[in-house]
């Protein structure tokens, strides 16, 4: 690796540089207090907050330690490797929309708006982007995989996510990594800092830190074989596939020189169609986005997080901490193309004489004219988005058993994009027809002859990079959007042990919540004048405020009886008034019990619920393109305009979750924890767009009221799709969690080895994932090489194996995905995809024992033996499509 090799000396003089830093500030580092208040215990899955308290639902807790495996860019992508979640939407996802490196997270692969992300057990702005969180201050991550609506609200339907901050971290970390490909690409740099130190005599606290990354992406598509080119064509997977109906230069689709292509000095040659199917090519010279347009979206970000922490007496604390990141870059998007839809004239200014000729020697006045403008509009993307969000908070206690706290947050997020490069209708349609001024011999636009102000530029698109600079200018432009996304909320609660019964003391939590969302989206004038030929952004704006009271009791029932160790009842409820749909419920009971020492049971309902978010009401026309396979042509695949949209009149979802669990940590097994439970999860109303593809399986399956939102033209073929959000009918979901952790000192195994061994075994089978619309049900497992839509695998396994010694630390691990399909609502010969097992490896060296105190070393590689995708695995959710990934760096601790 070219690359790698070089920056290596880059990254070793830093290294040196770091500890030679010791010989002159060799103070320790101290870490967070082993021990920590009651008041701040944050139970993920509860708002009881006694010391001790195992809540009903199951928790899955991860160190920084854990999520620093593979070295993944942010805590999402580390908490995609888990098979409990599901990258819905990741980097290689999002390289052709407007979504360019969101970083949000999925449970159970119902929709990132059902998985609830808070920091330290408080609601974030930003809309689920973990890039927007600094790691290098998480001190831990805990999801819960089951409803939690009744403890946190709207939005927690598959389960939360709650990212625990460092607040009380003391010294300083410096840390430098850079990373890239088996195919010397998506270079990555990654930097990060951190410090704290207590003042006011201790009792203030304060830490700041942050990070900076900047990652080149994967540009094009077509830089990986087994993705770029590849599409179902003709009901199976194909590679090589290219437009049929555009060319390089223009390719002229009618009349007399029907099938021949422009060369860049405007003669014509025969084009290479290769086998034509539809209006695709198959092998032959037929163009493509994914030649130019990126797999993997560059970006450059930096986060970072202040908060200060000062005790006013040993019973009061306030807490204020500012959180600011921003995401930006510019990179070439995805091409304004005219397949096939324009109608060139016989006087047009730019043809040559001899094709006119050629015209009217057989009588042709016109002919239909497709055009890949790789060289005319050929749009970029220019995003940023920026994200500000301040908390206080202030908590007490009284008497002996009682806590109470308050706070208050403000976020706002924004999402700027300008995308120059689109088409403009009038200006187009006016330069195309373009004609020779009988007056001055000279090529003008027609409407010129009319109207000499007119300002119009005749485009020749006669050739590969005809058109002229001027000429582009004038019949392209840029959409924009300019948004911003406000969060306000609020709130009290109390939680204290109000009295004791013979079992324990009965522990109780009570809050009022507060909290108004709002929605401002502009756009460009063209946008608001509908000036482009295919593509702008829509205005949006609203506003919701919901306000809540919720309370949770926990009850020890009985205590220290055969098989009844510990039993313990759980139940919660919350009341949510929102000024849009008006007041629901969402509520839980559960019951925890110790049958033997170690063994302990748990079961939990839970109604849970989730409103409708700024986008799924106020969304305006959205447009899009997707290929799509069309079941009533035999599954030919076609190129479909989508238009999509907000619907104020949405009915709040309601869930319907159980889970039934047992854990074990064998007293006689010091270090082994094992933990087995079963999930269902039926969600009633539906918020969701219905992906294209599956409005038009569902329209030809029987849906009569999905296809009103399904055009054909008098031919019947598609036309447009229109998905804009209903309330489907029914999720459903059921499935079983397993997980083993095992963690000795390394002479166990080893006579006289040092060090510690961590292992540990995280799987998730899944029994079924169906949608319901009323008329059709569709299953969903198995379904698993396609992101924008539902599917999961139906078994992942996440084991690893792990050693820290001394001086050296290594840790193995091994990603299993079961096998599958591709998709498996469309009909492909060649769907099946075999399972995989993905092995990543990371390495530690500590130099404390050479005299560099606080330094580390690490090296990762994830996709250790560079095991290729699937074919046509282009939106995978779950398969490595960048390769063997190596990653470099050091850390520095003072």
């Amino acid at each position: 690796m070219s690359r790698l090799n070089r920056h290596l000396t880059h990254y070793c003089s830093a290294i040196a540089l770091l500890a030679c830093a010791t010989a002159v500030q060799a103070q320790e580092a101290e870490g967070s207090p082993e021990t920590a208040a009651v008041d701040d215990i944050v139970v993920t899955a509860s708002r009881i907050d006694r010391a001790g308290f195992e809540a009903p639902t199951p928790t899955i807790h991860l160190t920084a330690e854990d999520l620093s495996v593979g070295a993944r860019p942010n805590i999402a992508a580390a908490l995609n490797d888990m098979p409990q979640f599901r990258a819905t939407t990741s980097a290689q996802t999002t390289g052709t929309n407007t979504g360019a490196g969101n970083a949000p997270v999925d449970l159970r692969g119902l929709g990132i708006n059902r998985t609830l992300v808070l920091i330290d057990g408080r609601r974030v702005s930003s809309e689920n982007d973990l890039n927007a969180v600094p790691s290098v201050l998480v001190k831990s991550v805990d999801v819960v995989t089951g409803g939690a609506s009744a403890a946190w609200g709207s939005g927690a339907v598959a389960g939360v996510v709650n990212i625990g901050i460092d607040r009380y971290f003391t010294g300083g970390k410096l840390g430098a990594e850079y990373g890239i490909s088996s195919y010397d690409d998506a270079e990555q740099e990654r930097f990060e800092g951190a410090w704290g130190t207590d003042f006011a005599g201790g009792r203030g606290h304060f830490v700041v830190g942050g990070e900076y990354l900047d990652n080149e992406g994967v540009i094009p598509k077509a830089s990986r074989p087994n993705i770029g080119r590849w599409a179902p064509v003709n009901g199976a997977q194909t590679p090589d596939v290219g437009f049929a109906n555009a060319a390089y230069g223009g390719l002229i689709m009618s009349g007399v020189n029907r099938g021949m292509v422009f060369n860049p000095d405007g003669s014509l040659r025969p084009f290479d169609y290769g086998t034509v199917s539809g209006t695709n090519s198959i092998g032959g010279e037929g163009p493509s986005n994914d030649d130019l347009s990126p797999l993997v979206t560059p970006q450059r970000r930096y986060t970072g997080l202040a908060s200060a922490v000062y005790e006013i007496n040993d019973r009061l604390r306030v807490t204020a901490d500012v959180r600011h990141s921003r995401m930006w870059n510019n990179y070439v998007w995805f091409g304004d193309h005219d397949r096939g839809d324009l109608t060139i004239g016989i006087d047009n200014a730019f043809l040559s004489s001899t094709i006119k000729q050629q015209m009217a020697a057989a009588g042709q006045t016109s002919f239909t004219f497709g055009r890949f403008n790789s060289d005319l509009s050929y749009s970029t993307i220019d995003f940023e988005r920026v994200t500000t969000q301040a908390t206080l908070a202030v908590d007490g206690e009284f008497g002996e058993n009682w806590r109470w706290g308050t706070y208050y947050s403000h976020g706002e997020f924004e999402n700027n994009i300008d995308t120059p490069g689109f088409l403009l209708k009038t200006q187009f349609a006016n330069a195309v027809d373009s004609v020779i001024n009988p007056s001055t011999g000279q090529a003008v636009c027609r409407v010129t002859l009319t109207n000499a102000n007119s300002g119009c530029v005749p485009i020749n698109l006669f050739g590969l990079g005809a058109p002229s600079q001027e000429a582009i200018d004038y019949v392209t432009g840029a959409p924009q959007q300019r948004a911003t996304t406000k969060l306000d909320v609020a709130g009290i609660s109390l939680r204290g042990e109000p009295f004791s019964l013979p079992a324990g003391d009965v522990s109780i939590a009570v809050g009022l919540e507060a909290r108004k969302e709002q929605t401002d989206q502009r756009v460009g004038e063209l946008d608001a004048a509908k000036a482009f030929k295919t593509f702008s952004f829509s205005a949006m704006s609203g506003e919701f405020s919901v306000k809540e009271a919720f309370g949770e009791i926990l009850v020890p029932v009985v205590r220290d009886l055969p098989v009844l160790n510990d039993l313990q009842f759980n139940a919660a409820a919350r009341i949510s008034d929102y000024d849009t749909t008006g007041s629901i419920w969402s509520w839980k009971v559960g019951a925890t019990n110790e049958f033997s020492p170690g063994f302990r049971g748990r079961v939990t309902q839970s109604r849970d619920i989730r409103s409708a978010n700024l986008s799924e009401l106020f969304t305006t026309t959205t447009t899009g393109w997707n290929n799509l396979n069309d079941p009533a042509k035999k599954g030919a695949l076609v190129y479909v305009l989508n238009n999509g949209g907000g619907n104020p009149n949405l009915r709040p979802e309601t869930a319907d979750t159980l889970t039934l669990g047992v854990t074990y940590a064998p007293p006689s097994i010091p270090g082994l924890n094992l933990s087995l439970d079963y999930y269902d999860i039926k969600i009633d109303d539906v918020i969701t767009t219905i992906a294209a593809q599956d409005l038009v399986t569902r329209c030809y399956k029987g849906n009569l009221d999905l296809c009103t939102k399904v055009e054909r033209d008098t031919a019947g073929n598609l036309v447009r799709t229109l998905s804009t959000y209903v309330n489907l009918a029914e999720y459903h979901t059921d499935g079983i969690d397993a997980e083993a952790s095992y963690a000795s000192d390394a002479d166990l195994w080893v006579p006289g080895a040092t060090g510690r061994v961590t292992m540990r075994l995280v799987g998730t089978w899944v029994n079924s994932l169906t949608t319901d619309d009323g008329m059709t049900e569709i299953q969903y497992v198995k379904s698993q090489g396609y992101s924008f839509g539902l599917g999961v695998p139906k078994l992942r396994l996440n084991a690893s194996l792990g050693w820290k010694g001394e001086v050296f630390g290594a840790n193995l691990r091994a990603r299993y995905i079961s096998e599958g399909d591709y998709n498996i609502t469309v009909p492909i010969t060649n769907n099946h995809i075999d399972a995989y097992t993905y092995v990543d490896l990371g390495l530690t060296a500590d130099l404390a024992h050479y005299g560099a105190n606080g330094v580390e070393l690490y090296a990762n590689a994830t996709n250790l033996f560079d095991k290729d995708p699937p074919v046509g695995s282009l939106y995978s959710p779950y398969y490595d499509v960048i390769g063997r990934y190596v990653t470099v760096g050091a850390r520095y601790r003072f």
